[in-house]
């Protein structure tokens, strides 16, 4: 008999040894590798010949081309879980229904059966066959055991307790029936080691017909109330019911880990990838075990190779030193929940933004006052019974820090100075850093040894070794009692100098940390003797430490770093992309926090006046001829105030004054609608009264929602009420006095009633109850966050429920309540068709821009395309990029299927091409993303289409065309924000190299980080247009030096390498009813505008002291960063930066109390873009700056007294690749002119 099967992976063990021990024919398939077309193929001819046919379908596209040559006369018999999947038989369903039994039983004896069954039932041969018997459904394993055991009670007289400590392990039945149980039994023994092991078998969703529990029913009759960790295999289909796990988890209370089981790799095949788990397998494997809370997800078995063909029968391996590396981190959190409270030390790991001054930046967190929430939580776990002491406030402790300068060395910061103060927490010597350095994987102590000398570090280079005094590395921070506080170790330079030759991560996207990285954690956890590790705030540098994308193996540097400390994060729940690199590649377990008050911006200074002479002109037009061309002149003259010249075209020759209105008006209306931050949020605190009515006001109206229903009820026109300014202003405080008289338990109707008086003309009352609901809802979320809560259980090693993560602003209410463990979406539902919607409108809208502006149509496209897309807007700019090469998605059941090539004639313009420049967590988390777009790309450059309409084609050449970029895998970053900060760069040209440099690395179908260089320069050559988006007011172009890196670094390299002055556009869907694309310089003005020289936002955040002007000058910094890479700062935006924060002297003194490094780091940076000629200054402002900066460094001179080492303080110091050998040469191997050779 022959039998050709197409069947899960699974299910090709037993059924492989029973034809051979029956002697039958098969030639087996596993389903997930007929996605390779030549495989498919063959599978295809092996259906020929057959005698009978086994097929377990799939979802996948490829039975489309299976099912034609199913042969009508060979028996199909088709099986699965679903009854939908037996529709392919062509024998009676009883037959069907026998062989899915055999199937589902699985164990050797069935799979013989089944074959006896087939050649008896189905051929009519004279043999013998027992029908399918179920056997045991769940139960406890030992592999000494000669059976399994129904209860615990039985297991535990069986084996006995032989510590104080169990882990539970659950593991799919089918391991067992397929007898792939080596993976079982190396975890049994390994946590035997450590532990009591009980180790339960489950079929998943169960079977209740048959008698089989759903697993949530096996883990609490066998786990509840006996376990101290759960190690869960399984990834999904715990229960027919969604919510049922969680539910469990929080009964259970303790770590879930869910390690992984590489189903499609050999071992081989893992260690040498680069992103550790395919796109393939990361869906069900990761994103589905991170929505349960599930952590810790360590590979550790691979598929095993069986001949030729490759593991089609999915057996699997262990890994060993994984299976160890599991069994130390469960057994770490395990203790963790034994260790008292009084007992228990935790280590506080501070950010600092290194390249952005560490002096200036302790503590710097994305929307998170971190210094003031350290506080908050040692005076709650004091009160908790920890042993710890806690300084008075959030400044008290930055003054703390740095006075003893406990920090990293850096440009006014020796080792020896940090020694001398007091930061130094420790000291490893040598001999003891040489032990744990031998620990790490061999490649790992090479690759750290050629980049920062033998440990504990050379001076290679010029470049000295981090933080070494004398023969001992030095581990700097304070100690707290029980708590230490430090700040992370810098990652990719050393020494108290920040330039282009101490920057080595510049010259090497691959390098290592210095030996300073490791040393630190180590001591953290060897020496001070830390039960847990709280890293706080969005985010550090361990996450993005170069490696695999995820299932790392102990060569990957995040997984050598951590080692086995329980790691918890403190992390902002809008940030999903980052947050669920933190999980995959640092092991970090997510406590999530909520987003900063969102507040409507008001007007100020000569934004102010204008308004008001604007209102005022509006007035006596008509009626006062006289005044109002008084007024003009007035307006006029404000506009200049206000820096508007360019923005409404007042140097236009025959401007009319109507139009100079409608430029203000859209100006003044920007402003209106943006929302900016009420300072930071503090961890563990919940806005209150006001500040949670305003919080809720503008979360609900992320649509417009709430000026709608108050437009209506004032029987207003909603059109109006979206043009008026006076009016907005109106309408975002009735929303908010509406939300609070709600809140304080008034009746809707009645609550309008009172917030509108006279000016409600129609009572909705429907709609003011559906209104109520949502804003009560929303305040029970947010009431009901417990973030120190939920840190405590963590603390005590408990479970953290899982929680959904975005953008509260664009109403994904869902993430409240937090203080959960941030999970991220399914990229397969992306771009959504909302996000279609308004994706497509943002590529016409940039297409009708620049075809407005230059004539023509752009031919090439750059675009910056970012996780945050899929993870805050749901593919919008995936989709712009679809509708630009004009492609159109084809969603099945909610999922991108497929794509719809737009005729030419629809398209109604030329397919634009385009050059992508993907980030790294894109790369990471979201790849059949990428794989999608370039099967696009791919199917238009093949069009038979002139080239006057397929700018794809036209750029099309012979060989290989990629289209996306990004920076070599197993890294992180764009290079030119390095660059910028350490000051490594002479003209615009060198920035482009290094962009060129760094991300020339191609992406998609089939590649994963090829070099492409001159792919890349390539398409830079034909660029346009280079091209972002914001789609929130919490994040904007000045938030990130990644934004000035990516976008500002592809508009220089598209300018440099073309020659000519490509455009630098910039989207915003904030409102995604209203889509907008404007310039960057256009851009960059809104920005400023409504938050750094804005003295509302200024105000907020000077409330949180030094963590308020780390903030400010931040952000100040950045705005050097886009003028040194696209030169489209406005020189009135440097003057009034310097007017504000140096020559005001109220702001100057905060500064000065606060935070003088910082002042300092802004100061520097606006003298340097003086010096560069990028800013042509204001002879008041540039006096003024001069005269404070020079006070300034005469201060910290004062503080610093006598300093021994070598220090950089204010200096400048310009050095390029063309003064570094090492950095030069790899320039140009890669392909790159350096500056001198082109000129």
């Amino acid at each position: 008999m022959r039998v050709t099967a197409i069947v899960w992976g699974s299910e090709l063990p037993m059924l492989t040894t029973a034809a051979e021990r029956t002697g039958i024919s098969l030639t087996g398939w596993a389903t997930y590798r007929l996605k390779d077309p030549e495989t498919l193929d063959r599978a295809i001819r092996s259906l020929s010949g057959a005698d009978v046919i086994l097929l377990h379908p799939t979802p996948d596209a490829f039975w489309d081309s299976i099912i034609p040559h199913l042969e009508k006369v060979v028996p199909v018999i088709s099986f699965g879980h679903d009854q939908v999947f037996w529709e392919l038989s062509t024998v009676p369903l009883q037959v069907t229904a026998t062989v899915n039994a055999y199937f589902s039983y699985g164990g050797p004896a069935n799979m013989e059966n089944l074959v006896a069954y087939l050649r008896g039932r189905i051929l009519g041969e004279n043999v013998t066959f027992e029908l399918p018997v179920a056997g045991r459904w769940e139960g406890i394993y030992h592999p000494d055991a000669p059976d399994f055991f129904s209860s615990t009670e039985d297991y535990l007289r069986w084996r006995g307790p032989s510590h104080p400590d169990t882990v539970g392990i659950l593991f799919y039945r089918i391991y067992w029936a397929n007898g792939d149980m080596d993976t079982i039994d190396a975890l049994i023994r390994e946590f035997e080691q450590h532990a009591n092991v009980i180790a339960v078998m489950t079929t998943g969703t169960g079977d209740e017909e048959a008698g089989a529990l759903p697993a949530v029913e096996v883990m609490r009759k066998f786990f509840a109330g006996r376990i101290d960790a759960l190690v869960c295999l399984p990834s999904s289909a715990l229960s027919p019911d969604p919510g049922a796990p969680e539910e469990l988890f929080r009964e259970l209370n303790v770590p879930v880990f869910h390690p992984l089981v590489l189903y499609y790799r050999t071992m081989e095949e893992w260690w040498e990838s680069s992103d550790g788990i395919g796109s393939a397998e990361l869906g069900w494997s990761v994103v589905l075990p991170e929505m349960y809370g599930m952590v810790g997800m360590i590979p550790v078995a691979s598929a095993m190779q069986e001949g030729p063909e490759g593991p089609d029968h999915a057996w699997h391996r262990p890994i060993a030193e994984r299976v160890t590396t599991l069994c130390r981190r469960v057994m770490a959190w395990v203790r963790l929940r034994k260790v008292p409270d009084h007992e228990k030390k935790v280590a506080f790991i501070l950010n600092s933004s290194p390249c952005a001054s560490v002096e200036a930046n302790v503590g710097a967190a994305a929307h998170l006052d971190s210094l003031e929430s350290v506080v908050r939580i040692l005076r709650n776990f004091r009160d908790r019974g920890y042993q710890v002491e806690v300084p008075e406030s959030g400044d008290a402790l930055a003054q703390e820090i740095l006075g003893r300068r406990a920090i990293n060395e850096f440009r006014w910061t020796t080792v020896e100075d940090i020694v001398r103060r007091g930061g130094a927490l420790g000291f490893v010597d040598g001999p003891t850093y040489q032990r744990w350095f031998d620990e790490l994987d061999p490649g790992l102590q090479e690759k750290m040894v050629s980049s920062w000398g033998a440990p504990p570090g050379e001076e290679l280079d010029n470049v000295p070794p981090a933080m070494v005094h004398g023969e001992s590395i030095v581990v700097s921070g304070i100690s707290l009692g029980n708590a230490v506080i430090c700040t992370q170790p810098k990652r990719g330079c050393a020494g108290s100098r920040c330039d282009g030759q101490v920057c080595r991560i510049l010259h090497d996207p691959f390098l290592p940390p210095p030996h300073h990285y490791l040393a630190a954690y180590r001591y953290l956890e060897r020496v001070f003797g830390a039960d847990v590790i709280v890293h706080v705030g969005t985010h550090g540098t361990l996450e993005f430490l170069p490696g695999k994308s995820a299932a790392l193996s102990g060569a990957c540097i995040p997984d050598a770093i951590i080692g086995s400390l329980p790691f918890l994060y403190l992390y902002n729940s809008d940030n999903p992309s980052e947050g669920t690199i933190a999980k995959r590649r640092g092991s970090a377990v997510i406590v999530d926090h909520m987003q900063t008050v969102m507040a409507p911006t008001g007007t100020y200074g000569a934004l102010r006046e204008l308004e008001d002479r604007i209102s005022e002109y509006r007035k006596f037009r008509d009626s006062d001829r006289a005044k109002a061309h008084a007024l003009e002149h007035e307006i006029i003259d404000l506009v200049r105030q206000a820096n508007l010249e360019q923005d409404v075209g007042l140097a236009g020759a025959g401007m009319d004054f109507d139009r100079i209105l409608d430029g203000i008006h859209r100006i003044l209306s920007g402003i209106t609608q943006t929302r900016i931050p009420e300072g930071m949020h503090i961890f563990g605190s919940v806005p209150e009264r006001e500040r949670q009515a305003r919080f809720i006001a503008t979360t609900l109206n992320h649509d417009g929602r709430v000026h709608s229903l108050l437009s209506g009820l004032m029987g207003l026109d909603e059109k109006i009420a979206d043009s008026e300014i006076a009016l907005l202003r109106v309408l975002d405080c009735f929303g908010e006095e509406l939300v609070g008289t709600i809140l304080s338990g008034t009746d809707p109707v009645d609550a309008a009633g009172q917030v509108l008086g006279d000016r409600l003309v129609h009572k909705d009352t429907d709609g003011l109850e559906l209104f109520a609901g949502l804003v009560r809802d929303l305040a029970g979320r947010m009431d009901s966050s417990d973030e120190i809560g939920s840190l405590a259980n963590g603390m005590a090693g408990g479970y953290i429920p899982p929680g959904p993560s975005g953008l509260i602003s664009r109403g994904k209410t869902e993430i409240l309540p937090t203080g959960r463990n941030l999970y991220s979406l399914d990229p397969r539902a992306v771009p959504t068709p909302a996000a279609w919607t308004v994706g497509r409108r943002l590529a016409e809208l940039t297409v009708e821009k620049y075809r407005a502006e230059q004539g023509v149509f752009p031919e090439n496209i750059a675009l910056i395309w970012m996780a945050s897309d899929i993870m805050w807007a749901d593919g919008e700019q995936f989709a712009q990029i679809l509708a630009l090469i004009g492609v159109e998605p084809v969603w099945e059941h909610g999922r991108l299927k497929t794509f719809r090539v737009i005729p030419p004639q629809e398209l109604g313009r030329p397919r634009i091409d385009v050059t992508v420049r993907i980030s790294g967590i894109l790369r990471d988390c979201f790849y059949q993303c990428i794989e999608l777009l370039d099967d696009a790309l791919a199917m238009v450059a093949t069009l038979d289409e002139p080239e006057s309409i397929n700018f794809i084609r036209k750029h099309t050449g012979p060989g290989e065309n990629p289209r996306i970029f990004g920076a070599p895998k197993g890294t992180y970053g764009m290079g030119v924000n390095l660059a910028v900060y350490a000051s490594a760069w002479e003209g615009v040209e060198d920035l482009a190299d290094i962009f060129i440099y760094w991300n020339g690395f191609a992406y998609g179908r089939g590649k994963f980080g090829d070099e492409a260089r001159a792919g890349f320069i390539a398409q830079l050559g034909t660029v346009d247009l280079t091209f972002n988006k914001t789609a929130t007011d919490e994040y904007d172009l000045l938030g990130c030096c990644c934004y000035f890196g990516s976008h500002g670094g592809m508009t220089a390299a598209a300018r440099s390498v073309s020659g000519r002055k490509v455009e630098a556009y910039y989207g915003d869907t904030r409102n995604v009813n209203r889509a907008e694309v404007r310039t960057l310089a256009d851009e960059i003005r809104r920005v400023v505008r409504t938050k750094l020289l804005n003295p509302q936002w200024i105000d907020a955040l000077k409330a949180h002291g030094y963590t308020g002007a780390s903030e400010i000058a931040r952000r100040a910094g950045r705005v050097y960063g886009w003028d040194a890479t696209t030169g489209e700062v406005d020189d009135w935006i440097f003057d009034d930066i310097a007017r504000t924060f140096f020559l005001d002297e109220k702001n100057r003194k905060f500064f000065r109390e606060h935070n003088i490094w910082a002042l300092e780091e802004m100061g520097r940076r606006l003298l340097e873009a003086n010096e560069r000629g990028l800013w042509k200054p204001d002879e008041e402002a540039i006096s003024g700056l001069r005269d404070a900066y020079l006070e300034i460094e005469g201060d910290l001179e004062e503080e610093m007294g006598e300093v021994s080492g070598r220090l950089q303080g204010g200096a400048v110091e310009v050095i390029t690749s063309e003064e570094i050998r090492n950095w030069r040469t790899a320039m140009e191997q890669a392909g790159i002119h350096t500056r001198k050779e082109r000129s």
